[in-house]
């Protein structure tokens, strides 16, 4: 018996073990077959109907496609079709937020997010632009809708991408609807939201007046730097629209925070999809003339600052009519969104622009007097008026409709419907309304002509051309700069800008009277432009546009660190600037908060010896925020600490400072006031002051750094603490680390912080991870625009697993660049796949 058992155990375990591996071999096929059968068809040949010509897309070795169409609708089509194949998902997604229909996705637990975004109205707004659509751009859209839904047709399900295959364990009955002209321009509302929100911080006002006097919190948002550059330096004397009606009515002084407060709540959940919005999100471009390069033609260069994401947010491609016509006028190259007509940054033929954001202040928070006997009239003048009401119904995956009633005033929605938990308002002294409501005034809830712009600006030939196609970019506002292979160069600033009757937009104002109305918007030929300017380079990074300017744009303009840096490095290059030059300023990591402070550090007495070896450190240190560099990861360390130790005493949770630009500003003031109550920790008996304050917080930093890195200050290194993971904004955030795992990549070394050229934002209020990045780096070379370079990150693909879904992080990460393909041989020299799109008989 032993020996038949000492015979068939070793075969019965080899049977097992085979069949475990043949079990394991055919998991891993499906699995791969699963991942692989969302891969988009790069080569041979796809039908499609409707299509009228043969198309051609060729793709690099980065995955980038260049489409040729024997007309604009084709191309068009075509742009829809391959944007479907790499993107569905985001698209998919993005639409789903742009209309408010989150919950039919995701259930439940998105109601309350789908009834702010209701509450806002962004596909009712896209809804009226499609009644007054002129028909050229109306057959644009449908066009690329055809696009769209032609690759829909073939594709569903886990053939559209991997997260359609996970969504169906949570929602099985989801199936994506056919695309719309409407979830095309709901595009534009969700962008404008995320580069907009400036009533964020006219919510942090109105909060913060609870616990400061109003001094104390002007001291927390001060005026823009006189020694800090504006876009427009020729225009340097006189006030400027935003000295004027700095006196308004501050309501949080006498009780309404609560519904102030309340109103954040679903903003936050809402970054939580999209990313952090509004102030703080920045981005760089400039140009700069030809007399100042090394080719003697412009170089323009671009690179916005939008949240950390994957995919990403930005879809590179080139647009070519194989002839150009005017029924066919386009040979563009750039980056797109998925979902949208068009190249949003990049060059055609002829010309190139960049993008920054303005950071215009054009939403205001008006309260409104409700009457008491019925709840959906408010007070205009003197008399009631009734609301308008608009009922809603949410689809929730799993669960019964909800129907929501929307309420609008002459200002716009009331936002504070949609925040619970709502307490009364026991009124104070002076005249405040016993039954009141927030509501919202927005630019982008008018109806808006960006669609228009896009294409306009892809056909523009000229400066002319380009600036009439500006007119229509009107939300959100931009920074625009041009160039053009003549060698001209241009800035102009687009955008619909209120002219308000009173006031300055900071805090929220009465809504019962015509005091603070808005009176109309300012003339476009009167917005900011510039045209061949003397010194010869524009530069914009959401800074200040023009000191002398009669009218108010916003009064929180970013501070101009990362504006200065750049003016720095292009005034003082003593040779002609090249290519290479240029690309140094968009990898530029030095920190100009570390020049104001770090002569501050080495002045003050530091008794042991661990912050001794630390403190010198900083030596000579150079200011740059270098991926391995010590020096830099002690003075950011210490950056968290000294804002801490400053301001959380005095400052609610959700306001603690997030140490980006405003916070340079605030700071670079107080350190010439060594007294000020702000050095003072009020939950100490003592009375602190700056070098205290500023030992004690370095003190901390030194013991941090011995605690997470290391005890040697020498083997400190920023790059280690200061990572970015790239997250599915989905299920990449589901707290399911196997579906997580699936998505998300990272974490990533990188350089540099949030005010720095190399704009790899953290929060000094969360963690030193990345939160927003230079999303593309863009630089055309107008002499030989095949010269031209770009990257963005983290790749091409939307698709999990595929070769160009994160292939790009080392290069971005690194400041290294591909070849931004323009010319027909150079793209054909480059092509690694082609794909023939011909019509469907």
């Amino acid at each position: 018996m032993k020996n038949f058992r000492k015979r068939w155990f070793p075969r019965i375990l080899k049977r097992i073990l085979i069949v475990l591996l043949v079990l394991g071999l055919l998991l891993v096929e499906f699995a791969t077959y699963t991942v692989r059968q969302s891969f988009p068809q790069e080569s041979g040949t796809i039908q499609l109907p409707q299509l009228k010509a043969e198309v051609t897309v060729q793709r690099d070795k980065w995955g980038i496609p260049h489409i040729y169409a024997a007309n604009s609708h084709d191309l068009f089509m075509a742009q829809g079709y391959i944007h479907a194949q790499d993107r569905f998902w985001q698209m998919d997604f993005w639409r789903h937020i742009g209309s408010g229909r989150l919950s039919e996705m995701f259930g439940s637990s998105q109601v309350d997010t789908d009834r702010y975004l209701r509450t806002m109205g962004w596909a009712r707004v896209a809804q009226q632009e499609i009644q007054e659509i002129n028909a050229e751009m109306k057959a644009y859209l449908e066009a690329y809708s055809d696009g769209v839904n032609a690759y829909l047709k073939e594709h569903q399900g886990n053939a559209l991408s991997l997260e359609y295959t996970v969504l169906k364990f949570l929602n099985p009955g989801y199936k994506p609807e056919p695309w719309q002209i409407l979830h095309s321009l709901t595009w534009g509302k969700v962008m404008a939201y995320d580069l907009g929100t400036n009533f964020q911080s006219e919510v942090e006002r109105a909060i913060l007046l609870k616990t400061l006097i109003p001094t104390q919190v002007e001291e927390l948002y001060p005026p823009y730097p006189q020694d800090l550059p504006a876009i427009l330096p020729e225009f340097q004397k006189g006030k400027t629209g935003e000295d004027e009606n700095y006196d308004e009515t501050q309501f949080t002084a006498f009780g309404i925070e609560e519904v102030i407060e309340s109103i954040t709540k679903p903003m936050i959940a809402l970054e939580q999809l999209i990313g952090p919005t509004g102030i703080g999100i920045g981005s760089n471009n400039w140009v700069i003339s030809g007399e100042l390069t090394d080719t003697g033609k412009p170089i323009l260069a671009n690179d916005p600052h939008l949240g950390v994401q994957i995919p990403s947010i930005w879809y590179e491609v080139g647009l070519h009519c194989v002839s150009k016509s005017a029924e066919c006028p386009y040979n563009v190259t750039g980056f797109s969104f998925a979902g949208m007509i068009g190249v949003i940054i990049g060059h055609s033929d002829r010309i190139a622009w960049g993008v920054t954001n303005v950071l215009s202040d054009v939403m205001d928070l008006y309260i409104e007097k409700i009457n008491p006997k019925n709840p959906n009239q408010y007070e205009v003048n003197g008399k009631w008026v009734d609301m308008k009401l608009v009922q809603e119904t949410i689809q929730v995956a799993g669960n019964q409709p909800i129907v929501q009633t929307v309420r609008y005033t002459r200002h716009g929605p009331i936002l504070s419907d949609v925040s619970p938990n709502l307490k009364k308002f026991q009124p104070k002294p002076l005249e405040i309304p016993q039954n009141y409501a927030v509501a919202l005034r927005w630019t982008a809830l008018e109806p808006s002509k960006l669609g228009y712009a896009i294409p306009q600006i892809n056909r523009a030939q000229n400066w002319q051309e380009f600036r009439t196609a500006a007119s229509n970019y009107d939300v959100p506002a931009q920074n625009l700069v041009y160039a053009d292979v003549d060698g001209n160069i241009g800035y102009q600033m687009p955008g619909k800008f209120p002219i308000r009757a009173k006031g300055n937009g900071r805090y929220p104002v009465p809504g019962w009277t015509d005091e603070y109305e808005w009176q109309g918007y300012i003339d476009f030929e009167k917005l900011p432009k510039s045209f061949n300017p003397s010194q010869g380079y524009i530069a914009t990074a959401n800074n200040l546009v023009m000191r002398k300017y009669p009218y108010l744009i916003t009064t929180d303009w970013v501070y101009g660190y990362r504006a200065q840096r750049i003016v720095e490095m292009i005034s003082q290059k003593t040779e002609p600037i090249s290519l290479e030059d240029v690309q140094q300023i968009q990898g530029d990591d030095r920190n100009l908060n570390a020049q104001t402070l770090v002569p501050l550090l080495q002045s003050i007495t530091v008794d042991t010896p661990r912050s001794q070896a630390a403190q010198k450190l900083l030596q000579d240190w150079n200011l740059q925020l270098g991926m391995t560099s010590s020096a830099a990861a002690l003075f950011e360390v210490f950056w968290k600490h000294l804002l801490a130790d400053t301001f959380h005493d005095q400052l609610p949770e959700r306001y603690f400072p997030n140490g980006g630009d405003r916070w340079y500003a605030v700071v670079a003031n107080l350190v010439k006031q060594p007294n000020s109550s702000w050095w003072d920790n009020r939950n100490t008996p003592k009375v602190e002051n700056r070098d205290e304050i500023l030992r004690q917080s370095f003190t901390k930093a030194v013991d941090e750094l011995e605690g997470i890195q290391s005890k040697d200050p020498k083997n400190w290194n920023w790059g280690k603490l200061h990572t970015v993971t790239f997250r599915n904004a989905t299920l990449g955030k589901s707290g399911v680390a196997p579906i997580e795992g699936l998505f998300n990549r990272g974490a990533f070394a990188t350089a540099g912080n949030g005010e720095t050229v190399n704009a790899n934002r953290w929060r000094a209020n969360k963690s030193f991870e990345v939160t927003d990045i230079p999303s593309l780096r863009m630089i055309v070379d107008l002499g030989n625009l095949d010269n031209s370079v770009a990257i963005h990150t983290p790749g091409q693909s939307g698709h999990a697993f595929h070769t160009h879904y994160n292939d790009m992080v080392d290069s971005w990460r690194n400041i290294e660049y591909h070849q931004m393909l323009s010319q027909p041989k150079n793209v054909t020299d480059n092509t690694a796949a082609t794909l023939k799109l011909i019509p469907k008989l």
